[in-house]
């Protein structure tokens, strides 16, 4: 067999599932829009999802993942201290300057109180000050950015700033790109994600004169309005019209979702719950594999072993739509192989694609049952001269 060929494995499911499967109908006053189960890899609904678009404030959500990021690798303390920049805070307050945590000029605030200004708040303000405390000026910061945007596969997107503020057209991305960071988010940095993108509100700050503290609600438009809201973040601006990339989950489904160019702050709020409600009504989950059930083998290259077990990292499902009569699917199992050892016991090694009817196809990992070393001196031998003779 040629190395590094990708091979696929065709396989009828011992399962009955829609046999014809079309979308159900769904239509949105966003000019842009975007929907994925997470749970079965499936894009429920797209509309100009690869279009370039500013992303206001929805640029924040890259602010925070690489800070969590940081902070589940240990390179950033929640309890660290950023101070305030005058020069920032001077560019920062104020009506002009937009969405704001009220921070002070000279003020130290923590990483986690700034990330829940960010994240909450929405706060223009808290973004440059925790951009200027990890990377020294928000410039460099932005190179961070763009260096993670490529790394996750953001093909549509580059940032100019921290904040995504307006910056004549430097900072863009798109729907599809924005679903991607949502999903590297939680799914990198779960524990952290819970803690500050459910936060219901913050307080941060005081009014002048009276000196009371500053309370603001979370922009979040379907949380407490969809069972299981958990994040993210919202955008506003002239050129960008009323944005917004959510996630809930329900019954083990974990759906993203985004919407963009909407023209008003309730308009958001209607159109944001209406397409996630959708997403959970319109669609199911059915089971295929449990988690650690066998899918396939693989054949192993250059490894203590020959083949491997192709196991299911969670329970695996597909999604059809609702209501829909049984019948079968096309399951097949992909993979560049034969696999070069060596890997770990848990490592994404191939795909799982399913088919059903003309929905687009659904792509989940599947990972090794076991480590696989190299091969030995002898082992090695053997393989290149079994490959001289294929």
């Amino acid at each position: 067999m040629k190395r590094n060929a990708l091979i696929i494995l065709a396989f009828g499911a011992a399962i009955s599932l829609p046999a014809s499967a079309a979308a159900p109908p769904f239509d949105t006053a966003a000019k842009v829009a975007f929907m994925i189960d997470l749970s079965s890899g499936a894009v429920l609904y797209q509309k100009n999802a690869d279009v370039r678009m500013p992303p206001a404030s929805m640029a924040k959500m890259m602010t925070s993942h690489i800070a969590l990021n940081l902070l589940e690798k240990g390179d950033l303390k929640q309890n660290q201290m950023c101070t305030v920049r005058p020069e920032t805070w001077q560019k920062w307050h104020g009506p002009a300057a937009g969405s704001t945590m009220f921070l002070s000029p000279g003020e130290q605030v923590s990483v986690d109180n700034l990330l829940k200004g960010i994240v909450t708040l929405s706060g223009n303000d808290a973004s440059v000050v925790l951009a200027e405390c990890i990377a020294g000026t928000e410039e460099a910061f932005a190179a961070l950015m763009n260096e993670e945007a490529k790394r996750l596969g953001m093909t549509n997107s580059n940032f100019g700033n921290s904040n995504g503020w307006p910056d004549e057209g430097v900072t863009y991305t798109s729907a599809r790109d924005l679903a991607k960071l949502a999903e590297a988010t939680i799914e990198s940095t779960p524990d952290l994600y819970k803690r500050y993108y459910e936060l219901q509100n913050f307080t941060w700050g005081k009014t002048l004169g009276s000196g009371q503290a500053i309370t603001q609600a979370n922009r979040n438009p379907i949380l407490g309005r969809i069972q299981g809201a958990d994040g993210l973040k919202t955008g506003h601006t002239e050129e960008a019209g009323y944005g917004f990339t959510g996630s809930a989950v329900q019954n083990g489904r974990r759906i993203i979702m985004v919407v963009a160019g909407l023209s008003s702050f309730n308009q958001r709020i209607e159109e944001s719950v209406k397409f996630m409600d959708w997403g959970f009504r319109a669609w199911k989950a059915q089971p295929l594999f449990k988690a650690g059930e066998k899918v396939a083998d693989a054949q192993v290259q250059l490894g203590g072993e020959d083949t491997v077990g192709l196991v299911a990292p969670r329970d695996l499902a597909v999604t059809v739509p609702a209501g829909l009569v049984s019948g079968k699917i096309k399951v097949k199992v992909a993979y560049d192989g034969p696999i070069k050892a060596p890997f770990k016991k848990g490592q994404a090694v191939a795909q799982l694609i399913v088919q059903s009817g003309d929905t687009p196809p659904q792509v989940m990992p599947l990972v090794a049952d076991r480590d696989v070393g190299e091969a030995g001196f002898f082992g090695r031998i053997w393989a290149g001269l079994a490959s001289l003779f294929a």
